[in-house]
């Protein structure tokens, strides 16, 4: 990672290979729209990471670090049907818990807290660090901690 950059260039290329840039802002009225009407309270670190990185869909596969490199997608409506599994596991693990997208082509979601924390989530939880860094550790391949 350079002096200059946000990001490792590998994630930094996957990022920018799916339409993203540092000057990237998209309006997010619709997901803020679908959040009130699940239920979240909008809150400023998920609306400010949808802003610069909703919509985006990387392409990524092959080996990690420590785990498989797979695609996702940012669209929180991609995930309509599962607030109550996104509360539920909130309430659990005492965060709210943001429906965000999705990995691997729907066969897992992707979540985050109220701090920028990146979960995985299914019938269990996993989480990745917090906003740039979570990205990287996605993207990367790096494996999530196993919290429930």
């Amino acid at each position: 990672m350079s002096e200059h950059s946000r990001f490792t260039s590998d994630t930094e290329q996957a990022l920018r290979a799916a339409g993203w840039s540092p000057e990237r802002r998209v309006d997010i009225s619709r997901w803020r729209e679908f959040f009130q009407a699940s239920g979240f309270a909008p809150n400023a670190v998920v609306e400010g990471f949808l802003a610069e990185f909703g919509g985006l869909s990387v392409t990524i596969s092959g080996p990690g670090l420590e785990r498989a490199r797979e695609p996702f997608k940012i669209d929180p409506v991609l995930l309509d049907g599962e607030e109550e599994r996104f509360q539920e596991w909130g309430e659990e693990l005492g965060v709210t818990l943001y429906p965000i997208g999705e990995l691997n082509y729907g066969h897992y979601f992707l979540g985050m807290d109220e701090q920028g924390r990146l979960y995985l989530v299914v019938d269990w939880v996993a989480r990745w660090s917090a906003l740039d860094k979570g990205l990287e550790d996605l993207i990367l391949g790096r494996k999530p901690v196993e919290l429930a």
